[in-house]
């Protein structure tokens, strides 16, 4: 009989996990923090909208469990530990974009105890979805945060990639199907961006 290497024990799979996702500090967005002053990285991005999630639920378009809108947002972008943060605007990584979180996600969730494993694969998976109240809401303000630094930071990332009106509008519209009280304000923010020439029309 060959060697056959010990299982780890549970709480081992779980501390491997926590250190593994330490890494997600280290993934840098193209989107900058709202004083403009330096490019916010991807666990901050997650951290604000657990906030968000908490603080803006009443405005989803049909009741939703917060909780799990927390969890969902704090883990949509585990994958980017090894996919990497793909900028919305990036028409040719987001061409790749499905296959390598996909690989990804099996992955770092894989490290999780079986149990855990599925819970959140399958909370990242109704993410990616918006098929559910739940998701579309995570999304709504998954778009909604990058509008905000935007608007607050003069633009920064929009006019640093050249980025207008008409793409904007056709990238975060789906901010509706989760709040239509949230899209209400991204338009109004919107275009009071093009007027004070943080957005190209």
């Amino acid at each position: 009989m060959g060697y056959e290497q010990p299982k780890m024990d549970k709480l081992t799979q779980q501390l491997q996990f926590v250190r593994e996702i330490d890494k997600l500090k280290g993934v840098l967005r193209r989107s900058f923090l709202l004083d403009g002053s330096r490019a916010e990285n991807s666990a901050e991005h997650s951290w604000h909208l657990a906030l968000m999630a908490l603080t803006l639920a009443e405005h989803a378009n049909e009741a939703v469990d917060v909780s799990r809108v927390v969890k969902m947002v704090l883990i949509h972008d585990i994958v980017e530990i090894d996919a990497g943060d793909t900028f919305l605007y990036d028409q040719v990584g987001n061409a790749s974009k499905a296959e390598r979180e996909q690989q990804a996600s099996a992955r770092i969730f894989g490290l999780l105890p079986a149990a855990q494993r599925d819970e959140l694969i399958t909370l990242w998976q109704e993410f990616e979805g918006r098929e559910t109240a739940d998701s579309r809401f995570a999304n709504a303000l998954d778009r909604l945060i990058p509008l905000l630094h935007n608007y607050h930071n003069r633009g920064k990332a929009w006019r640093e990639n050249n980025i207008t009106h008409g793409r904007v509008i056709q990238m975060v519209g789906h901010i509706a199907e989760g709040s239509s009280a949230l899209w209400d304000y991204a338009l109004n923010l919107i275009n009071d961006a093009v007027e004070k020439g943080y957005l190209a029309p």
